[in-house]
């Protein structure tokens, strides 16, 4: 099982990570810092392939990335046959109800809003573990 985080904040990143491992969660993670990498990733392109780039059973995805923001790369995603069912979660600063309709919109799977309290940020990791890695039957 894999986690993969697309993320620019190298902060951000090693939070999520850490909030992971304080749930119990000891498989791989794999990170990308933007949207560009993040489709070379899943597309095995540039320095990516099949060795060093494991399918993820979910991702985690910010919106505000360079390069290629987030909606760029959902949209992307899920008009892809062979990535569409990918399940994403959007993890970003922004609570906007634009955000969130224009999210949902273009298939995300979960939406949420980044704590700023690292204990909150365990306690929502948690739970998205809980459900994405416990609860439901993902595709492989």
């Amino acid at each position: 099982m894999t986690i993969l985080i697309a993320d620019d904040d190298v902060d951000d990143r090693m939070f999520i990570e850490r909030a992971l491992r304080q749930n119990g969660y000891t498989q791989e993670i794999q990170f990308v810092e933007d949207g560009e990498e993040l489709m070379e990733y899943l597309h095995h392109t540039g320095r990516y392939n099949e060795l060093n780039a494991p399918w993820p059973n979910l991702l985690i995805l910010d919106l505000n990335m360079p390069r290629k923001n987030g909606f760029q790369a959902l949209e992307e995603i899920k008009e892809d046959p062979k990535l569409r069912r990918l399940p994403v979660v959007v993890m970003t600063t922004s609570s906007a109800d634009e955000d969130v309709v224009k999210t949902y919109n273009l298939g995300v799977n979960s939406f949420v809003t980044k704590p700023f309290n690292f204990n909150r940020l365990v306690e929502m990791i948690g739970a998205l573990k809980t459900y994405w890695m416990d609860t439901v039957k993902l595709p492989q």
